[in-house]
């Protein structure tokens, strides 16, 4: 299936010193590669975003976030559908912010004055408090966390139709060879051709698509044994240990720390395994 493209709005104006714009993205749409003349913040409040920039790209979903500076090329999608929420901020606001693209955790602070802000954009401000709510999330950002732990995705070709179709279904399990086969190439030229691009092997990547989506469903109220099957482990106990060696804990205690810890809701932190 196809993607297809969103036309940028008309009649785009800078931002003073913020804008924020609320808009549905179809599952399969994207933005065309673009750039601004002033700094964005790329954000879902639902559903998961695909950004590519500088070479490189990545899922985030809704605990996570994008800064992109000023000038920098881009392109945003969702593979499934996504309510976005994109903050435009004027070069002199955003001072203090990072030079480069950077992911971020977000924590629910800050989600809640994201969603606010798009609630009150271009209403009357005769009381300040757009201002106050734009001073804070400027705040936030500059406190914000960057993550190391974005799920890496190819830019096009081959390894992006493989890489839809494992977060689509986890629960594939096919593995190079067979997936060299059904895309026209050897194992081993696959395998060298996604850790070059991803820099990872196959099955690392799988490993931690699988920790993200289940962060995902633990987090829209799937039960451990549910979320263990619809990511294709045999069993509760062994998608519980894959968590726990790769997470630090077992979900239970990490969807009890995410509740209890802000810090820990919007910074998921993956442990380094071999390949």
């Amino acid at each position: 299936m196809r993607w297809g493209t969103i036309a940028a709005p008309p009649g785009i104006l800078p931002p003073r010193p913020m804008t924020v714009r609320a808009q549905s993205i179809p599952p399969r749409h994207y933005f065309p590669e673009h750039a601004h003349a002033w700094h964005q913040v790329v954000y879902a409040i639902s559903g998961v975003l695909t950004v590519a920039v500088e070479g490189q790209s990545f899922v985030i979903s809704p605990e996570q976030a994008v800064w992109l500076p000023t000038g920098l090329r881009h392109r945003v999608g969702s593979l499934l559908g996504a309510e976005f929420r994109s903050l435009w901020i004027a070069d002199e606001a955003g001072e203090g912010l990072p030079a480069s693209p950077t992911v971020f955790g977000v924590p629910p602070l800050l989600q809640a004055l994201i969603i606010e802000a798009a609630e009150i954009e271009g209403q009357d401000d005769g009381d300040g408090y757009a201002g106050r709510v734009t001073t804070l999330i400027l705040d936030q950002l500059r406190r914000a966390r960057p993550l190391p732990g974005a799920l890496p995705w190819p830019r096009d070709g081959s390894l992006v139709e493989l890489c839809q179709t494992l977060y689509a279904d986890p629960a594939d399990p096919r593995g190079p060879e067979e997936w060299g086969r059904d895309l026209g190439m050897s194992g081993r030229t696959l395998a060298r051709r996604f850790e070059a691009e991803l820099g990872m092997s196959l099955r690392s990547w799988r490993r931690r698509l699988r920790m993200f989506k289940a962060i995902e469903l633990l987090g829209g109220g799937l039960s451990v044994t549910q979320t263990a099957m619809e990511l294709g482990y045999g069993s509760t106990s062994a998608f519980v240990y894959a968590f726990r060696t790769d997470m630090g804990r077992s979900p239970q205690g990490y969807m009890r720390g995410r509740s209890a810890d802000p810090d820990a809701r919007a910074s998921p932190t993956f442990h380094r395994r071999s390949s």
